[in-house]
């Protein structure tokens, strides 16, 4: 199996670094192209300049910003993938992208999987995310070499757009996590607990997750050095809320969680992890 890969940031980057250390790596492309060709340098294959680039790519995985690029990309892959090749779409978006990009690229024989993950950039560095994907089952197998390189979990949700359902309900469980962790941490902090002896007790318990686990500590000393920015859970929560109006279900945990992060991206917080939120917590 041949491989490109497409968006070479704080995700995107290892995700590839792992395909290579695969053997499946041919191609590397970014939307500013100095990351792709210093990347390729690095390690040793070809940077892509023009969709063509990726002609004689089996599979192409994408991992870029917001539906627009997923789109355009989709667009530029559909004119130039053999019949029968795989496009794998690692980004956040909307559940009707998801489709209308299965739809482009069926009328050409190309299959796509829509393939959210989950476990943040210490995931992707240590190849252990969960891949939510939606599309053939046939498809996914076929990709499945690929996704192995940096995946702990691959789970088939359904057809079309499963993916990105799955990946909605993931950041409505990661909000609400969030603002509860940051929330009792603020209050820990007002009551005078020390926190090397609060937090292990907390783990050890019922309210143990993975961020209080990975961001209780270093939340409490003030480092936000991003392992998924603010700015970036704001963007997928405004695509979680079209997707629960449409359902018809409540909503109050992404409401309050949209406002906490835009009340933090508009205080220049964007880029700072998302556990920057007990900076409001503590009032």
């Amino acid at each position: 199996m041949r491989c490109g890969f497409i968006g070479l940031g704080a995700m995107g980057g290892p995700m590839a670094g792992h395909l290579h250390r695969a053997g499946l790596l041919g191609v590397v492309g970014n939307r500013t192209q100095a990351k792709a060709d210093a990347l390729a340098a690095e390690l040793g294959i070809r940077p892509a300049c023009h969709p063509e680039d990726y002609a004689d790519c089996d599979l192409v995985a994408l991992c870029v910003s917001a539906d627009e690029d997923v789109m355009e990309n989709v667009a530029a892959l559909s004119g130039v993938l053999r019949p029968g090749s795989l496009v794998v779409d690692h980004s956040t978006v909307s559940t009707d992208t998801a489709r209308k990009a299965a739809a482009l690229l069926a009328g050409r024989g190309i299959e796509f999987i829509d393939a959210p993950v989950s476990g943040g950039v210490e995931g992707a560095r240590n190849g252990k995310l969960s891949v939510m994907a939606g599309g053939s089952a046939e498809a996914i197998e076929r990709a499945r070499p690929a996704l192995q390189a940096y995946a702990l979990r691959i789970a088939h949700l359904g057809g079309s757009g499963s993916g990105q359902a799955a990946k909605a309900v993931n950041q409505v469980l990661v909000a609400g996590i969030n603002e509860a962790v940051c929330e009792g941490l603020a209050l820990g902090e007002k009551l005078g607990l020390d926190p090397d002896t609060l937090l292990p007790t907390l783990a050890a318990g019922a309210a143990g997750n993975w961020f209080l686990d990975k961001r209780g500590a270093t939340m409490l000393r003030g480092e936000f050095t991003p392992g998924f920015k603010c700015a970036h859970l704001l963007k997928d929560l405004n695509i979680v809320r079209g997707i629960a109006r449409e359902a018809g279900v409540g909503s109050s945990v992404i409401e309050q969680a949209i406002a906490d992060y835009q009340a933090l991206v508009d205080a220049g917080h964007g880029d700072d992890d998302t556990s920057a939120l007990i900076t409001l917590k503590r009032g």
